[in-house]
């Protein structure tokens, strides 16, 4: 049997746990990290999550919670630095990190925990420094990704998948999200199915919860008898909040009178391909004549995004790609139905026709057809509302790290007992 966890070495670094998920780089991986370093060190094992440092102002090491510390390390400007020139600075951040270690007593870390493949090239060679396994989350997968491109959208580049193929090969175990995610990682990248497990993302319940449609709206002005529409997330290509706006056009079009109590509501910024056209989401709104009943929020903490949540009829998910789509789980969380693309991991994180409604493809009439049914069809909504408590009930942090402590310890024992 393993001696014990005692310390595990996180390492993401092109997005820190720290940020504010909703714009930029920061996302669902930002809450992965963050609340499964929390479950961690409430079960005894101390998590050291190693992010490259994008200000002069922030400090070396910041606690984030009793038992989590974020290191920030400097690898390139600190400012303006895109994710597609990392790469360029991964050798330095590498040797940052491993410079972090050395000054350590030996065995200082028990494994290594990668998140997105930039931090999978420097996993792989701390494990290989350190003599501990490696387990690597993909989060996304450029193959995945290339194959489900928006219109417009720009496909990631080969260098990517190359370096997610070596990190693949060199991890001791791999960490899907779902059951779907486990099957291309082994049909695209080859990885064996004896080192990937299944682990679901949560959700933190005692965060996400319903809150009174009153007081939600009430606190965001929206007015009570309004018919609400939701996207909440990175606006990119690829989460394709124009397709909300497309089919609430299409809305419109077929009952003018709607236009008098509909609110389509933006939470969130600009990222990704779509930092280089960020204005490119409000001229569509002009463009179809939108500008009346759509509001652009920027990013917000997560009191305020559950009242957005609960202040929703419907939330909408129509990535053309997802891993999971935590979004979608903390809406049914908040009590409130979504309707989501047919994709990926929203296929687990929905239940079609008990918590929300998948929609095939990403058509504005189609998913004008799915938003309408939970508007109009009689007792869909609050069906489908309690159906989604029970869906995100499903999913708690919890489970995910008692899950995740058992890979690593899986990792280990392969480690350990691999041929010399």
């Amino acid at each position: 049997m393993s001696p014990a966890l005692h310390r595990i070495a996180m390492v993401s670094m092109h997005t820190s746990p720290l940020d504010q998920p909703g714009t930029g780089d920061a996302g669902g991986m930002n809450v992965y990290v963050i609340e499964l370093a929390r479950r961690l060190a409430a079960r005894g094992v101390e998590v050291d999550v190693f992010t490259r440092a994008t200000s002069s102002a922030l400090p070396p090491v910041v606690e984030a919670a009793p038992g989590v510390l974020v290191k920030h390390v400097v690898a390139g400007p600190f400012e303006g630095l895109p994710k597609g020139e990392l790469p360029g600075q991964m050798c330095i951040f590498a040797r940052e990190v491993l410079r972090a270690e050395a000054g350590q007593p030996q065995g200082h870390y028990d494994a290594v925990h990668s998140h997105y493949w930039l931090s999978g090239q420097v996993g792989a060679l701390a494990r290989d420094r350190w003599g501990v396994p490696l387990v690597h989350s993909m989060h996304t997968m450029a193959k995945v990704k290339n194959a489900f491109l928006a219109d417009g959208d720009t496909p990631d580049p080969v260098i990517r998948e190359i370096g997610e193929e070596q990190v693949v090969a060199a991890a001791d175990m791999l960490i899907a999200n779902t059951d779907l995610e486990a099957k291309q990682l082994i049909e695209l990248y080859d990885a064996p199915a004896g080192r990937v497990e299944v682990v679901h993302p949560g959700v933190d319940l005692g965060v996400f919860s319903p809150v009174a449609t009153e007081l939600a709206r009430a606190r965001l002005r929206v007015p009570l008898d309004a018919q609400v529409l939701l996207f909440a997330g990175r606006i990119q290509p690829l989460k394709a909040p124009d397709v909300l706006l497309r089919a609430a056009a299409v809305m419109l079009q077929r009952d003018p009178s709607l236009r008098e109590r509909l609110v389509v509501a933006v939470v969130g910024g600009p990222s990704g391909t779509g930092l280089e056209h960020p204005e490119s989401l409000a001229q569509l709104s002009a463009e179809l004549g939108l500008d009346d009943v759509v509001r652009f929020v920027p990013p917000v903490a997560q009191d305020d995004l559950v009242r957005w949540y609960s202040a929703a009829d419907v939330v909408a998910v129509p990535s053309y790609n997802e891993s999971f789509g935590l979004v979608a789980v903390e809406a049914q969380a908040a009590g409130t139905p979504v309707v989501a693309a047919a994709v990926g991991g929203l296929t687990t994180a929905v239940r079609d026709g008990v918590s929300g409604l998948l929609v095939d493809g990403h058509g504005a009439e189609e998913w004008a057809d799915a938003l309408e049914r939970v508007l109009r069809e009689p007792g869909l909504a609050d069906r489908l509302g309690r159906g989604a408590l029970g869906q995100a009930a499903l999913f708690s942090w919890d489970r995910t790290a008692d899950a995740t402590l058992a890979v690593y310890e899986q990792a280990r024992y392969l480690m350990a007992t691999e041929p010399v």
